[in-house]
């Protein structure tokens, strides 16, 4: 339930569209619904400005899909991230217009289109590899109304192929550089430009790369200032965060709410 849910039940209430005992109906379900296995917190939105989002790993798809029901009832933009082809195709049965983006294993439903913000997200990888995870950030930032940049495959072993994308990385507003081995592309980033750079270590690599904990290591150790650590492989984490620090109006206002 986001503001401009609220705001349509109650100026309906008050042109007399809808009664006392629907809007009390409608909300009750604040601060959240609970299914018995799960407790839908359909407050975020309100306080975070975005709904709840469905991590599918660990869970049933009938779970998966009764939540996503549930979410869909009050929010306009639903996402689900870790989600195999197998839980999309039990979403699609409900909810045909869903998309699958296959390398970032989300599954959307928007209802809202056009980007609202005007500075840009970028996203780096540093390998093909690391692609997935990239693309889980990208895609995830894409979904939240922000128009995203991406430039894979320009890791440290070649540097020539960022340096060229140079004015690319200081016109955005918030980088984000997914990176496995060990991980020392964030910091080579961070040293070029004057905005936030969040670090996403990814698990790829040799037996010494221990699933991505060299690469975490590398970038909670950078010289270089002005860098975010995110959990290994969290794409959506470093997204979410990229997304509230342009929220924060540390830029311009949004072009639109």
């Amino acid at each position: 339930m986001d503001h401009a849910y609220l705001v349509k039940l109650l100026e309906d209430y008050k042109d007399g569209k809808n009664d006392l005992d629907e809007v009390l109906q409608k909300l009750k379900i604040l601060p959240y619904e609970d299914l018995g296995f799960a407790k839908i917190d359909h407050h975020r939105a309100l306080r975070r400005g975005f709904p709840e989002v469905i991590f599918c790993q660990g869970k049933t798809v009938e779970q998966v899909v009764k939540i996503f029901q549930s979410l869909a009832d009050y929010n306009h933009n639903i996402m689900a991230t870790r989600a195999g082809r197998d839980v999309f195709e039990d979403v699609r049965n409900l909810f045909p217009q869903a998309r699958y983006h296959e390398m970032a294993k989300i599954i959307s439903l928007t209802a809202e289109e056009g980007k609202k913000y005007q500075r840009k997200i970028l996203v780096i990888s540093a390998g093909t590899a690391d692609i997935p995870v990239a693309e889980e950030a990208a895609v995830t930032a894409e979904i939240m109304g922000h128009s995203v940049e991406k430039i894979y495959d320009a890791g440290v072993a070649g540097i020539h192929r960022l340096l060229v994308h140079l004015e690319q990385l200081q016109s955005a507003g918030v980088i984000i550089v997914a990176a496995g081995m060990e991980g020392a592309l964030p910091s080579v980033v961070a040293g070029l430009v004057d905005i936030p750079v969040i670090a996403v270590p990814t698990s790829i690599g040799y037996g010494a790369n221990f699933n991505g904990l060299s690469a975490l290591l590398t970038m909670l150790n950078s010289c270089a200032n002005g860098i975010g650590v995110v959990n290994i492989d969290n794409g959506f984490g470093a997204a979410a965060l990229a997304d509230t620090i342009i929220r924060s109006g540390i830029y311009s206002d949004p072009i639109s709410e």
